[in-house]
């Protein structure tokens, strides 16, 4: 527990996208993606701070990406209201899917990233076959009433939430949905790895935790300032801190029982930290205030790498 409150800077890379609207580690860690205003997308190494690849073919805005499970592809959303899957081996789109209304602001692989999943701005979330060539949705999720901000794919299940104050759980094996209305609207939504909890970022500066099946509200986490920002949440890998950013440039760290704060990171002071990722299996995080990244790990971390 030590080691992950001794975290420091340990990398700042300037991504010149103008703004850094998300970042995300893929699915072991070793590489992320920035998501710019600058209608692009980037690879970087980040431990060794090397920019991989440039992608670009959005005509607005990236708002999200996700990497496949064998990193092959990449899924990307944008303010141009379509979702890209990308060759990250050429850089070149693969198909681009236009079937929302409006902006997209979230997308995911299932986790054998046959399927892309997105939610809008439209109040849908959007299914995408990426093995076959069909460009309709397979399936439209249309029971919000408001933006979808974020969405998060298990093995078997989606979490979508939303502006309209609920988290809607989608049991895909047995199709059914339960919908909780959380009272505040839910800027973002995390499942913690052991797959009990989720983790649902507020639009009134608080972080809370509910029991996933049972739907009881478990912990609530305040410290952070939300002002008009979607922030984001992680956990960290053993699941015993719940990280969030902060429009005050700071990065906390919560204890998950007893929910205090531990440890408060600065990346930029009064430079909102919207976007932050969590590195699947180690204490690594990353941290995105506008036009930069940080990596945040111990130095010891750095030495084995």
């Amino acid at each position: 527990m030590m080691t992950e409150l001794e975290l420091s800077n340990l990398v700042t890379i300037k991504c010149k996208q103008q703004v850094v609207r998300a970042v995300r580690f893929n699915i072991d860690g070793s590489y992320c993606l920035t998501c710019g205003a600058d209608k692009k997308i980037k690879l970087w190494n980040p431990h060794r701070q090397l920019l991989l690849k440039t992608y670009g073919g959005h005509a607005n805005e990236v708002l999200d990406a996700a990497g496949s499970c064998d990193s092959s592809h990449i899924v990307s959303c944008s303010a141009d209201k379509s979702v890209i899957l990308w060759d990250v081996a050429t850089g070149q789109p693969v198909r681009r899917y236009r079937g929302h209304a409006s902006t997209v602001t979230c997308v995911k692989f299932n986790e054998e990233s046959t399927m892309a999943v997105s939610g809008s701005v439209d109040n849908t979330v959007a299914f995408w076959d990426v093995v076959s060539r069909r460009q309709e949705p397979v399936q439209v999720l249309k029971d919000a009433k408001d933006t979808i901000t974020s969405i998060q794919v298990t093995n078997n299940e989606i979490l979508t939430c939303s502006i309209d104050c609920h988290v809607r759980l989608y049991d895909i094996r047995v199709g059914k949905m339960i919908s909780d209305y959380i009272g505040k609207m839910v800027t973002f939504g995390s499942i913690t790895h052991d797959g009990q909890c989720y983790v649902l970022s507020c639009a009134d500066s608080t972080i809370m935790l509910f029991d996933k099946d049972s739907g009881e509200l478990l912990n609530t986490f305040s410290g952070h300032e939300s002002r008009d920002y979607l922030l984001e949440n992680a956990i960290n890998e053993k699941d015993s801190l719940i990280i969030s950013g902060s429009a005050s440039g700071e990065i906390l760290y919560y204890d998950l029982i007893s929910s205090k704060c531990v440890k408060k990171l600065i990346h930029n002071l009064n430079k909102p930290v919207i976007s932050i990722s969590h590195h699947p299996t180690d204490s690594y995080m990353l941290s995105a205030s506008e036009d930069e990244i940080k990596l945040w790990g111990t130095r010891l971390m750095e030495m084995e790498q």
